[in-house]
């Protein structure tokens, strides 16, 4: 359906304003069994079909469970970005006019909205992304959480009133910025777009949101959510493509601010890009986080914790608590029943109930994952259980990118398993004696994202957050991360902050009214 209103129809590109599948689709959709032919970028409130002359060559999509190609991305080049900005241009001067009690009541919607297609969405994000059903309805609840929680501060935005003397006074503004860009990584696909977009929306930005190219599908389902909840055509748009494309959002002059999700060396091209036009950016990077478990600690909690650290989504997460320290007098009984309890992790298909470890992203990341493990053996590790490929019974899932959840022990600070962001289930399990030391041992990252303590001596507990160098410190629990307090890093893991009331500072900028209600002095 062609939307002459908009801009965009001027090019002759078709606005398509059908849903990208039908609920019963997805809901009815087996691993292995879906397959995608429709357009997968979305401007001006609605899903663009390329333009036959100016397409460019499209990229496989996988399904990691199957290791069959599940659509096709077409990237967007120099002309589709431009329209996708010109797009979020036009609505943010419709929704930054929207008071925060209007923006608020838009996103609420949303946020129903999301609640409604719940099953349907995780749905999707298992069969894009891999990981098993059981997470990927908690990434959903987290998202709708997310755009909740920022719908209920966009009304309390403010500025502040000073009086001067002689009557006169200032006072400050909060303000947009304007077209914000978000761009994702392929591990938590909805729920980073939401957790951009929120508070982008609710300072009164647009975004353009570009998702990774081997997980383009659900941020489109957002895209389409927030449309339907009723904000301005062109405030939440998706641009499909890599690097280039990512290039073109963080060097185009429109665009006010850069907020990126993944790895390091990107993180720098991002800072260098967006510098050429002084755009602030909030980048969330990798991590290689320590998990350190002190003896008086409940054994339990804290084998339950270093699962947690370690083996969600695949362990394909930036703040995983992957460098696990021990005390060395329950070292033996903390190794016997971390073991235990990883063999017994449930692997399979993603959309199967039971399933707890689903697929890695792809073919080429199960191999860097593997390679990791042979590595460490060559340095000395001991490979306690897994670190190999996994093969599934289900025929259907015989080329799908599985491996064991992999458990190392007798390894050392030196070692690259130790040094280096692995992003797969492996735990590097340490000893160590005195908490001087361990923190010494600690710090010594350039990372800095995450940490974790276990330990019944609160002291004890205080005493390591405060000194820990990193953006946040779990105790007596990991990995847990609700929208109402800040996630980011320290040192190279980024800076900036996702989630909290404080992100609000990194979507708004800060105007001073002087007012002077008496003459003007002058000594000319």
């Amino acid at each position: 359906m062609l939307q002459q209103s908009c801009s965009v129809a001027q090019t002759g590109l078709e606005i398509l304003r059908t849903r990208l599948l039908p609920s019963t689709v997805i809901r009815s959709a087996c691993t292995g069994t879906l397959q995608l032919k429709e357009p997968l970028n979305f401007w001006c409130g609605g899903r663009v079909k390329p333009s036959s002359k100016d397409a460019r060559p499209s990229e496989p999509v996988y399904e990691p469970a199957t290791g069959r190609v599940l659509c096709e991305m077409f990237p967007c080049g120099p002309a589709e970005v431009e329209q996708a900005v010109q797009s979020a241009q036009s609505a943010f001067k419709t929704w930054s006019q929207m008071s925060g009690m209007e923006r608020g009541r838009v996103m609420l919607e949303a946020a129903r909205i999301i609640r409604e297609q719940r099953e349907e969405i995780a749905n999707m994000e298992v069969i894009n992304n891999g990981k098993s059903i059981f997470e990927a309805r908690i990434d959903i609840d987290i998202a709708w959480q997310c755009i909740e929680y920022y719908a209920g501060i966009a009304g309390t935005l403010a500025g502040q009133h000073v009086q001067l003397p002689g009557g006169s006074f200032a006072y400050t503004r909060r303000e947009p910025l304007g077209v914000c860009v978000g761009i994702g990584a392929w591990n938590y696909p909805f729920q980073i777009a939401a957790w951009k977009s929120a508070p982008a929306l609710a300072c009164g930005n647009a975004m353009v949101f570009k998702p990774s190219p081997m997980t383009p599908v659900t941020a489109v389902i957002l895209a389409e959510i927030y449309a339907q909840a009723g904000v301005p055509e062109g405030l939440f748009n998706v641009v499909q493509g890599s690097a280039e494309t990512g290039s073109l959002l963080c060097l185009h002059p429109g665009v006010a601010k850069v907020s990126f999700t993944g790895s390091v060396p990107t993180g720098i091209k991002i800072m260098e890009m967006s510098a050429k036009h002084v755009k602030p950016v909030t980048l969330e990077l990798g991590g290689k986080s320590p998990l350190i478990i002190f003896s008086d600690c409940s054994l339990e909690n804290a084998v339950n914790g270093a699962l947690m650290a370690n083996f969600l989504s695949q362990g394909e997460v930036c703040c995983n608590g992957t460098r696990v320290f021990v005390q060395r007098d329950i070292l033996e009984p903390f190794l016997e029943e971390v073991v235990k309890k990883t063999r017994g992790i449930k692997i399979g298909d993603p959309l199967q109930e039971g399933t707890r470890m689903g697929a890695l992203i792809s073919k080429p990341h199960l191999d860097r994952v593997l390679g990791f493990v042979r590595q460490a053996k060559q340095q000395g590790a001991t490979v306690l259980c897994g670190g190999e490929p996994y093969v599934c019974e289900d025929p259907k899932l015989k080329s799908g990118y599985f491996m064991s959840p992999c458990v190392l022990s007798n390894c050392t600070d030196e070692m690259t398993c130790v040094k280096e962001e692995i992003f797969g289930p492996v735990m590097s399990v340490l000893p160590f004696d005195t908490e001087e030391e361990v923190l010494q041992r600690a710090n010594n990252t350039t990372f800095g994202l995450a940490s974790g303590v276990f330990t019944r001596d609160v002291s004890r507990a205080h005493r390591m957050a405060a000194k820990l160098q990193a953006g946040t410190c779990f105790v007596n629990t990991y990995n847990a991360s609700p929208v109402e307090v800040p996630f980011g890093g320290y040192k190279m893991s980024g800076f900036g902050r996702e989630n909290g009331t404080v992100t609000v500072e990194y979507y708004s900028q800060l105007k001073t009214v002087v007012m002077e209600m008496g003459d003007v002095e002058s000594p000319f």
